[in-house]
């Protein structure tokens, strides 16, 4: 198959469109019944404010993510895109997951493949500013599993 006279792809134009489907059609929005990890977090810079709720199945993996909140597009697409990739992964894969986004938003070199869709947030690492907003639905994240593995209580 030639590619020959076809229009390049636009890696930014592509990671735009994938942003703005998870913010105008967001993925897991809601409540988790029998959530097992639960934070809520508020980024006070410019007010995004969102919470995760997490259950876990019988195999330890989890079983479902959802998430509620309201802010920009990118906290929004990041919450949408974060609760659909981390279905099925234990909490150690979701933390390594976890790590590999922060790592992503530092600009540090990496294999970023395994985030598939997420990677359409590399952009925010250009603007600190956004990097917040992109990584308040991970740091929900973050403290709802230290919480849980340390007995804490959730809220």
């Amino acid at each position: 198959m030639s590619l020959e006279g076809q229009h390049p792809v636009n890696l930014n134009t592509l990671y735009q469109q994938v942003i703005l489907d998870h913010y105008k059609k967001p993925r897991n929005k809601g409540a988790v019944e029998n959530a097992v990890l639960k934070k809520h977090l508020h980024n006070p810079t410019c007010g995004d404010d969102l919470e995760v709720q997490v259950s876990l199945g019988p195999d330890g993996k989890i079983d479902d993510v959802k998430w509620n909140g309201r802010g920009c597009s990118i906290s929004m697409a990041s919450a949408s895109m974060m609760s659909v990739a981390l279905k099925g992964k234990t909490l150690e894969e979701a933390q390594r997951m976890m790590h590999s986004f922060y790592g992503m938003m530092k600009n540090e070199e990496g294999n970023y493949k395994p985030l598939g869709e997420i990677q359409a947030l590399v952009g925010v690492s250009k603007f600190p500013v956004r990097i917040k907003c992109a990584t308040l639905a991970w740091h929900c994240l973050e403290e709802g599993i230290k919480e849980h593995e340390g007995g804490g209580t959730n809220g």
